[in-house]
């Protein structure tokens, strides 16, 4: 879910640790060591949910600080890879053909979400944590259903 709701690289989910989830204002911190700063979300119902189900039934008991941690001793956070054999075998299971099977498809995912749904690149940018509209151009897909849009527009006979 933060993969795919939020656009969050592996590797700030692999170091996302306990304080980062403020359940008093519903707020999740993320750190963004690309820009050099943390960069706050409202903390979805679903996520949140999510999160919480996870850190009372599946979460090993330990000192560790990180959210997610692996299931077998010793234990310890979890690492990116992990992250990518997760996604990509979740993916699997479901019969998701994708070109790319990891923890960078969902982030795609999500900005052509946001794309589908009228976000600016630089709000798409925001959203995912770059600094720059550059950054954000790999993921602008073609939007097909705003091509038809634009060549459907009345020129007013100017054909």
């Amino acid at each position: 879910m933060l993969l795919a709701t939020y656009g969050l690289r592996s590797g700030e989910v692999a170091k996302m640790c306990l304080e980062d989830v403020d359940w008093h204002r519903e707020i999740l911190t993320v750190a963004r060591p690309k820009q050099r700063r943390a960069q706050e979300y409202p903390l979805t119902q679903e996520t949140g949910g999510a999160i919480l189900q996870y850190l009372q039934k599946v979460r090993p008991r330990c000192d560790c600080r990180e959210i997610f941690l692996t299931l077998r001793a010793p234990i310890r956070p979890l690492s990116r890879g992990a992250l990518y054999h997760l996604v990509s075998s979740r993916l699997s299971q479901l019969a998701i053909s994708l070109p790319h099977r990891g923890p960078h498809a969902l982030r795609h995912a999500c900005a052509g979400h946001l794309a589908t749904n009228r976000f600016s690149l630089k709000q798409i940018g925001d959203h995912l944590g770059h600094r720059s509209a550059y950054a954000t151009r790999i993921y602008a897909k073609v939007d097909l259903p705003g091509l038809r849009e634009v060549a459907d527009f009345d020129l007013g006979g100017l054909r």
